[in-house]
């Protein structure tokens, strides 16, 4: 299957930034390519090619109004994504609060460090 072909899902989708800025305009209210081009310093194409991206993640859909497509939002999709995070969240608050609360920082439980905090001295 081609990269083209292939279904992105809620990650790859809100992977860009100008696919976050699209679906926060659309959290407002439904609205025609044109006017969500109109945000942004890219083309037309450009946007569409995002759409179609947050389309095939089923986040967003299109409908022929006239000679317009008008786009509206479908949050539901970023529940796996809230999902996601809640569960990695509470992981790290639960290893944080068992350090504190046991005043030991090596209890064998795997902290995962970012690559940030591997950097500090």
């Amino acid at each position: 299957m081609s990269a083209s072909a292939q279904k992105h899902d809620v990650f790859q989708a809100i992977a860009d930034p100008t696919r976050r800025e699209v679906l926060k305009l659309l959290s407002e209210k439904e609205l025609p390519i044109s006017e969500i081009t109109s945000h942004f310093s890219v083309s037309r194409t450009a946007i569409a090619k995002h759409l179609k991206i947050l389309s095939e993640a089923e986040l967003v859909s299109g409908r022929k109004e006239g000679r317009e497509k008008i786009y509206r939002l479908h949050p539901e999709p970023l529940s796996e994504l809230k999902q996601f995070y809640d569960q990695f969240w509470n992981n790290r608050l639960s290893v944080l609060k068992h350090i504190v609360e046991t005043g030991r920082e090596n209890s064998g439980l795997k902290v995962i460090q970012s690559e940030t905090e591997k950097k500090e001295p």
